[in-house]
């Protein structure tokens, strides 16, 4: 009786092994075959990545599936066990639970998708995938001037949703405004260095203004908000040292560098060719005259 018992138990482990091993090999190559055969043929970045995020993730759910149909019998005493060391499990694990927490959020709170422009957790850079547990964000910045990839990539917790703010540059919103601050000489025509500054800031950036007025409307309708002026703007303050223009600008969040480099190098030009009108301003120190000093020695 005790032979037979051990070879039925023996067969039934021998069988639900082959079932798990069979049963996962299919979920995985149907998924690894819908992957290159189908996937593959989606033109749209965005799509193919999320189309293969979803596979991979529903071989992951039917893998569990497979599992707990096999060991259903099994189930009552695996939840008692289960429940019983499930403190210790949340404590040794809430790292990786508030993680996975955070990666739901991501998904249905629309933080961030992949693509977007981020800072998060201190990192600034493109997010290149969103996991279970980490965000991969290819850094800009750090030793590299303005917003350009320096080629570190970076692992973020998700769990950072939580803990500190998410700047993101490409949401809703994919604009900035900036600004640059050009330094003019007292006695310059000032009149015409705030006309040159309107007709450049309009030339290189004034595409721009129709294309994020409509999308600011549209965070208008989402959100409460007053109206914009995405219109390129000029002002000016006075210092001790010279007239200080600021001209603000929209920029697409990509493009901030190469369009200072743009407006700075048109106001050079335009600057040059002003016939000495419009002349920039630099630091200057004036030394103070001294008085004569008459000074005596007396000799004892």
């Amino acid at each position: 009786m005790e032979e037979l018992f051990t070879k039925y138990f023996n067969d039934l482990i021998i069988r639900r092994l082959v079932v798990i091993v069979i049963g996962i090999s299919a979920i995985w190559f149907l998924l690894s075959l819908l992957q290159k055969r189908l996937f593959s043929k989606i033109r749209d970045i965005d799509g193919r990545y999320k189309a293969k995020k979803i596979s991979t993730f529903s071989g992951y759910v039917f893998t569990i599936l497979l599992l707990l149909f096999v060991y259903s019998d099994k189930l009552g005493g695996f939840g008692i066990a289960l429940g019983v060391a499930g403190a210790g499990i949340a404590f040794a694990l809430q790292e990786v639970i508030a993680s996975f927490a955070g990666w739901l959020a991501i998904l249905f709170g629309g933080f961030y998708k992949t693509g977007d422009r981020v800072q998060l957790g201190g990192i600034k850079g493109d997010v290149m995938d969103i996991g279970l547990l980490r965000t991969t964000i290819m850094e800009t910045g750090q030793w590299v001037d303005g917003d350009l990839y320096n080629g570190r990539i970076v692992l973020v917790a998700n769990s950072f949703v939580f803990k500190e703010p998410v700047f993101n540059y490409s949401g809703d919103f994919p604009f900035l405004w900036d600004e640059i601050k050009i330094p003019i000489k007292f006695g310059s025509d000032y009149g015409k260095t705030t006309e040159m500054l309107m007709d450049i800031g309009k030339e290189v950036a004034g595409e721009l203004t129709s294309q994020s007025l409509e999308q600011w409307h549209q965070l208008q309708y989402k959100y409460r908000l007053e109206n914009a002026q995405t219109e390129a703007m000029v002002s000016l303050v006075v210092n001790d040292n010279w007239v200080e223009f600021s001209l603000r600008y929209v920029v697409e969040y990509k493009m901030r560098r190469m369009t200072k480099t743009e407006l700075f190098t048109r106001i050079l030009k335009a600057v040059e060719d002003s016939a000495g009108t419009i002349a920039f301003a630099s630091a200057t120190i004036q030394m103070a005259d001294t008085q004569e000093l008459n000074v005596r020695i007396k000799k004892d």
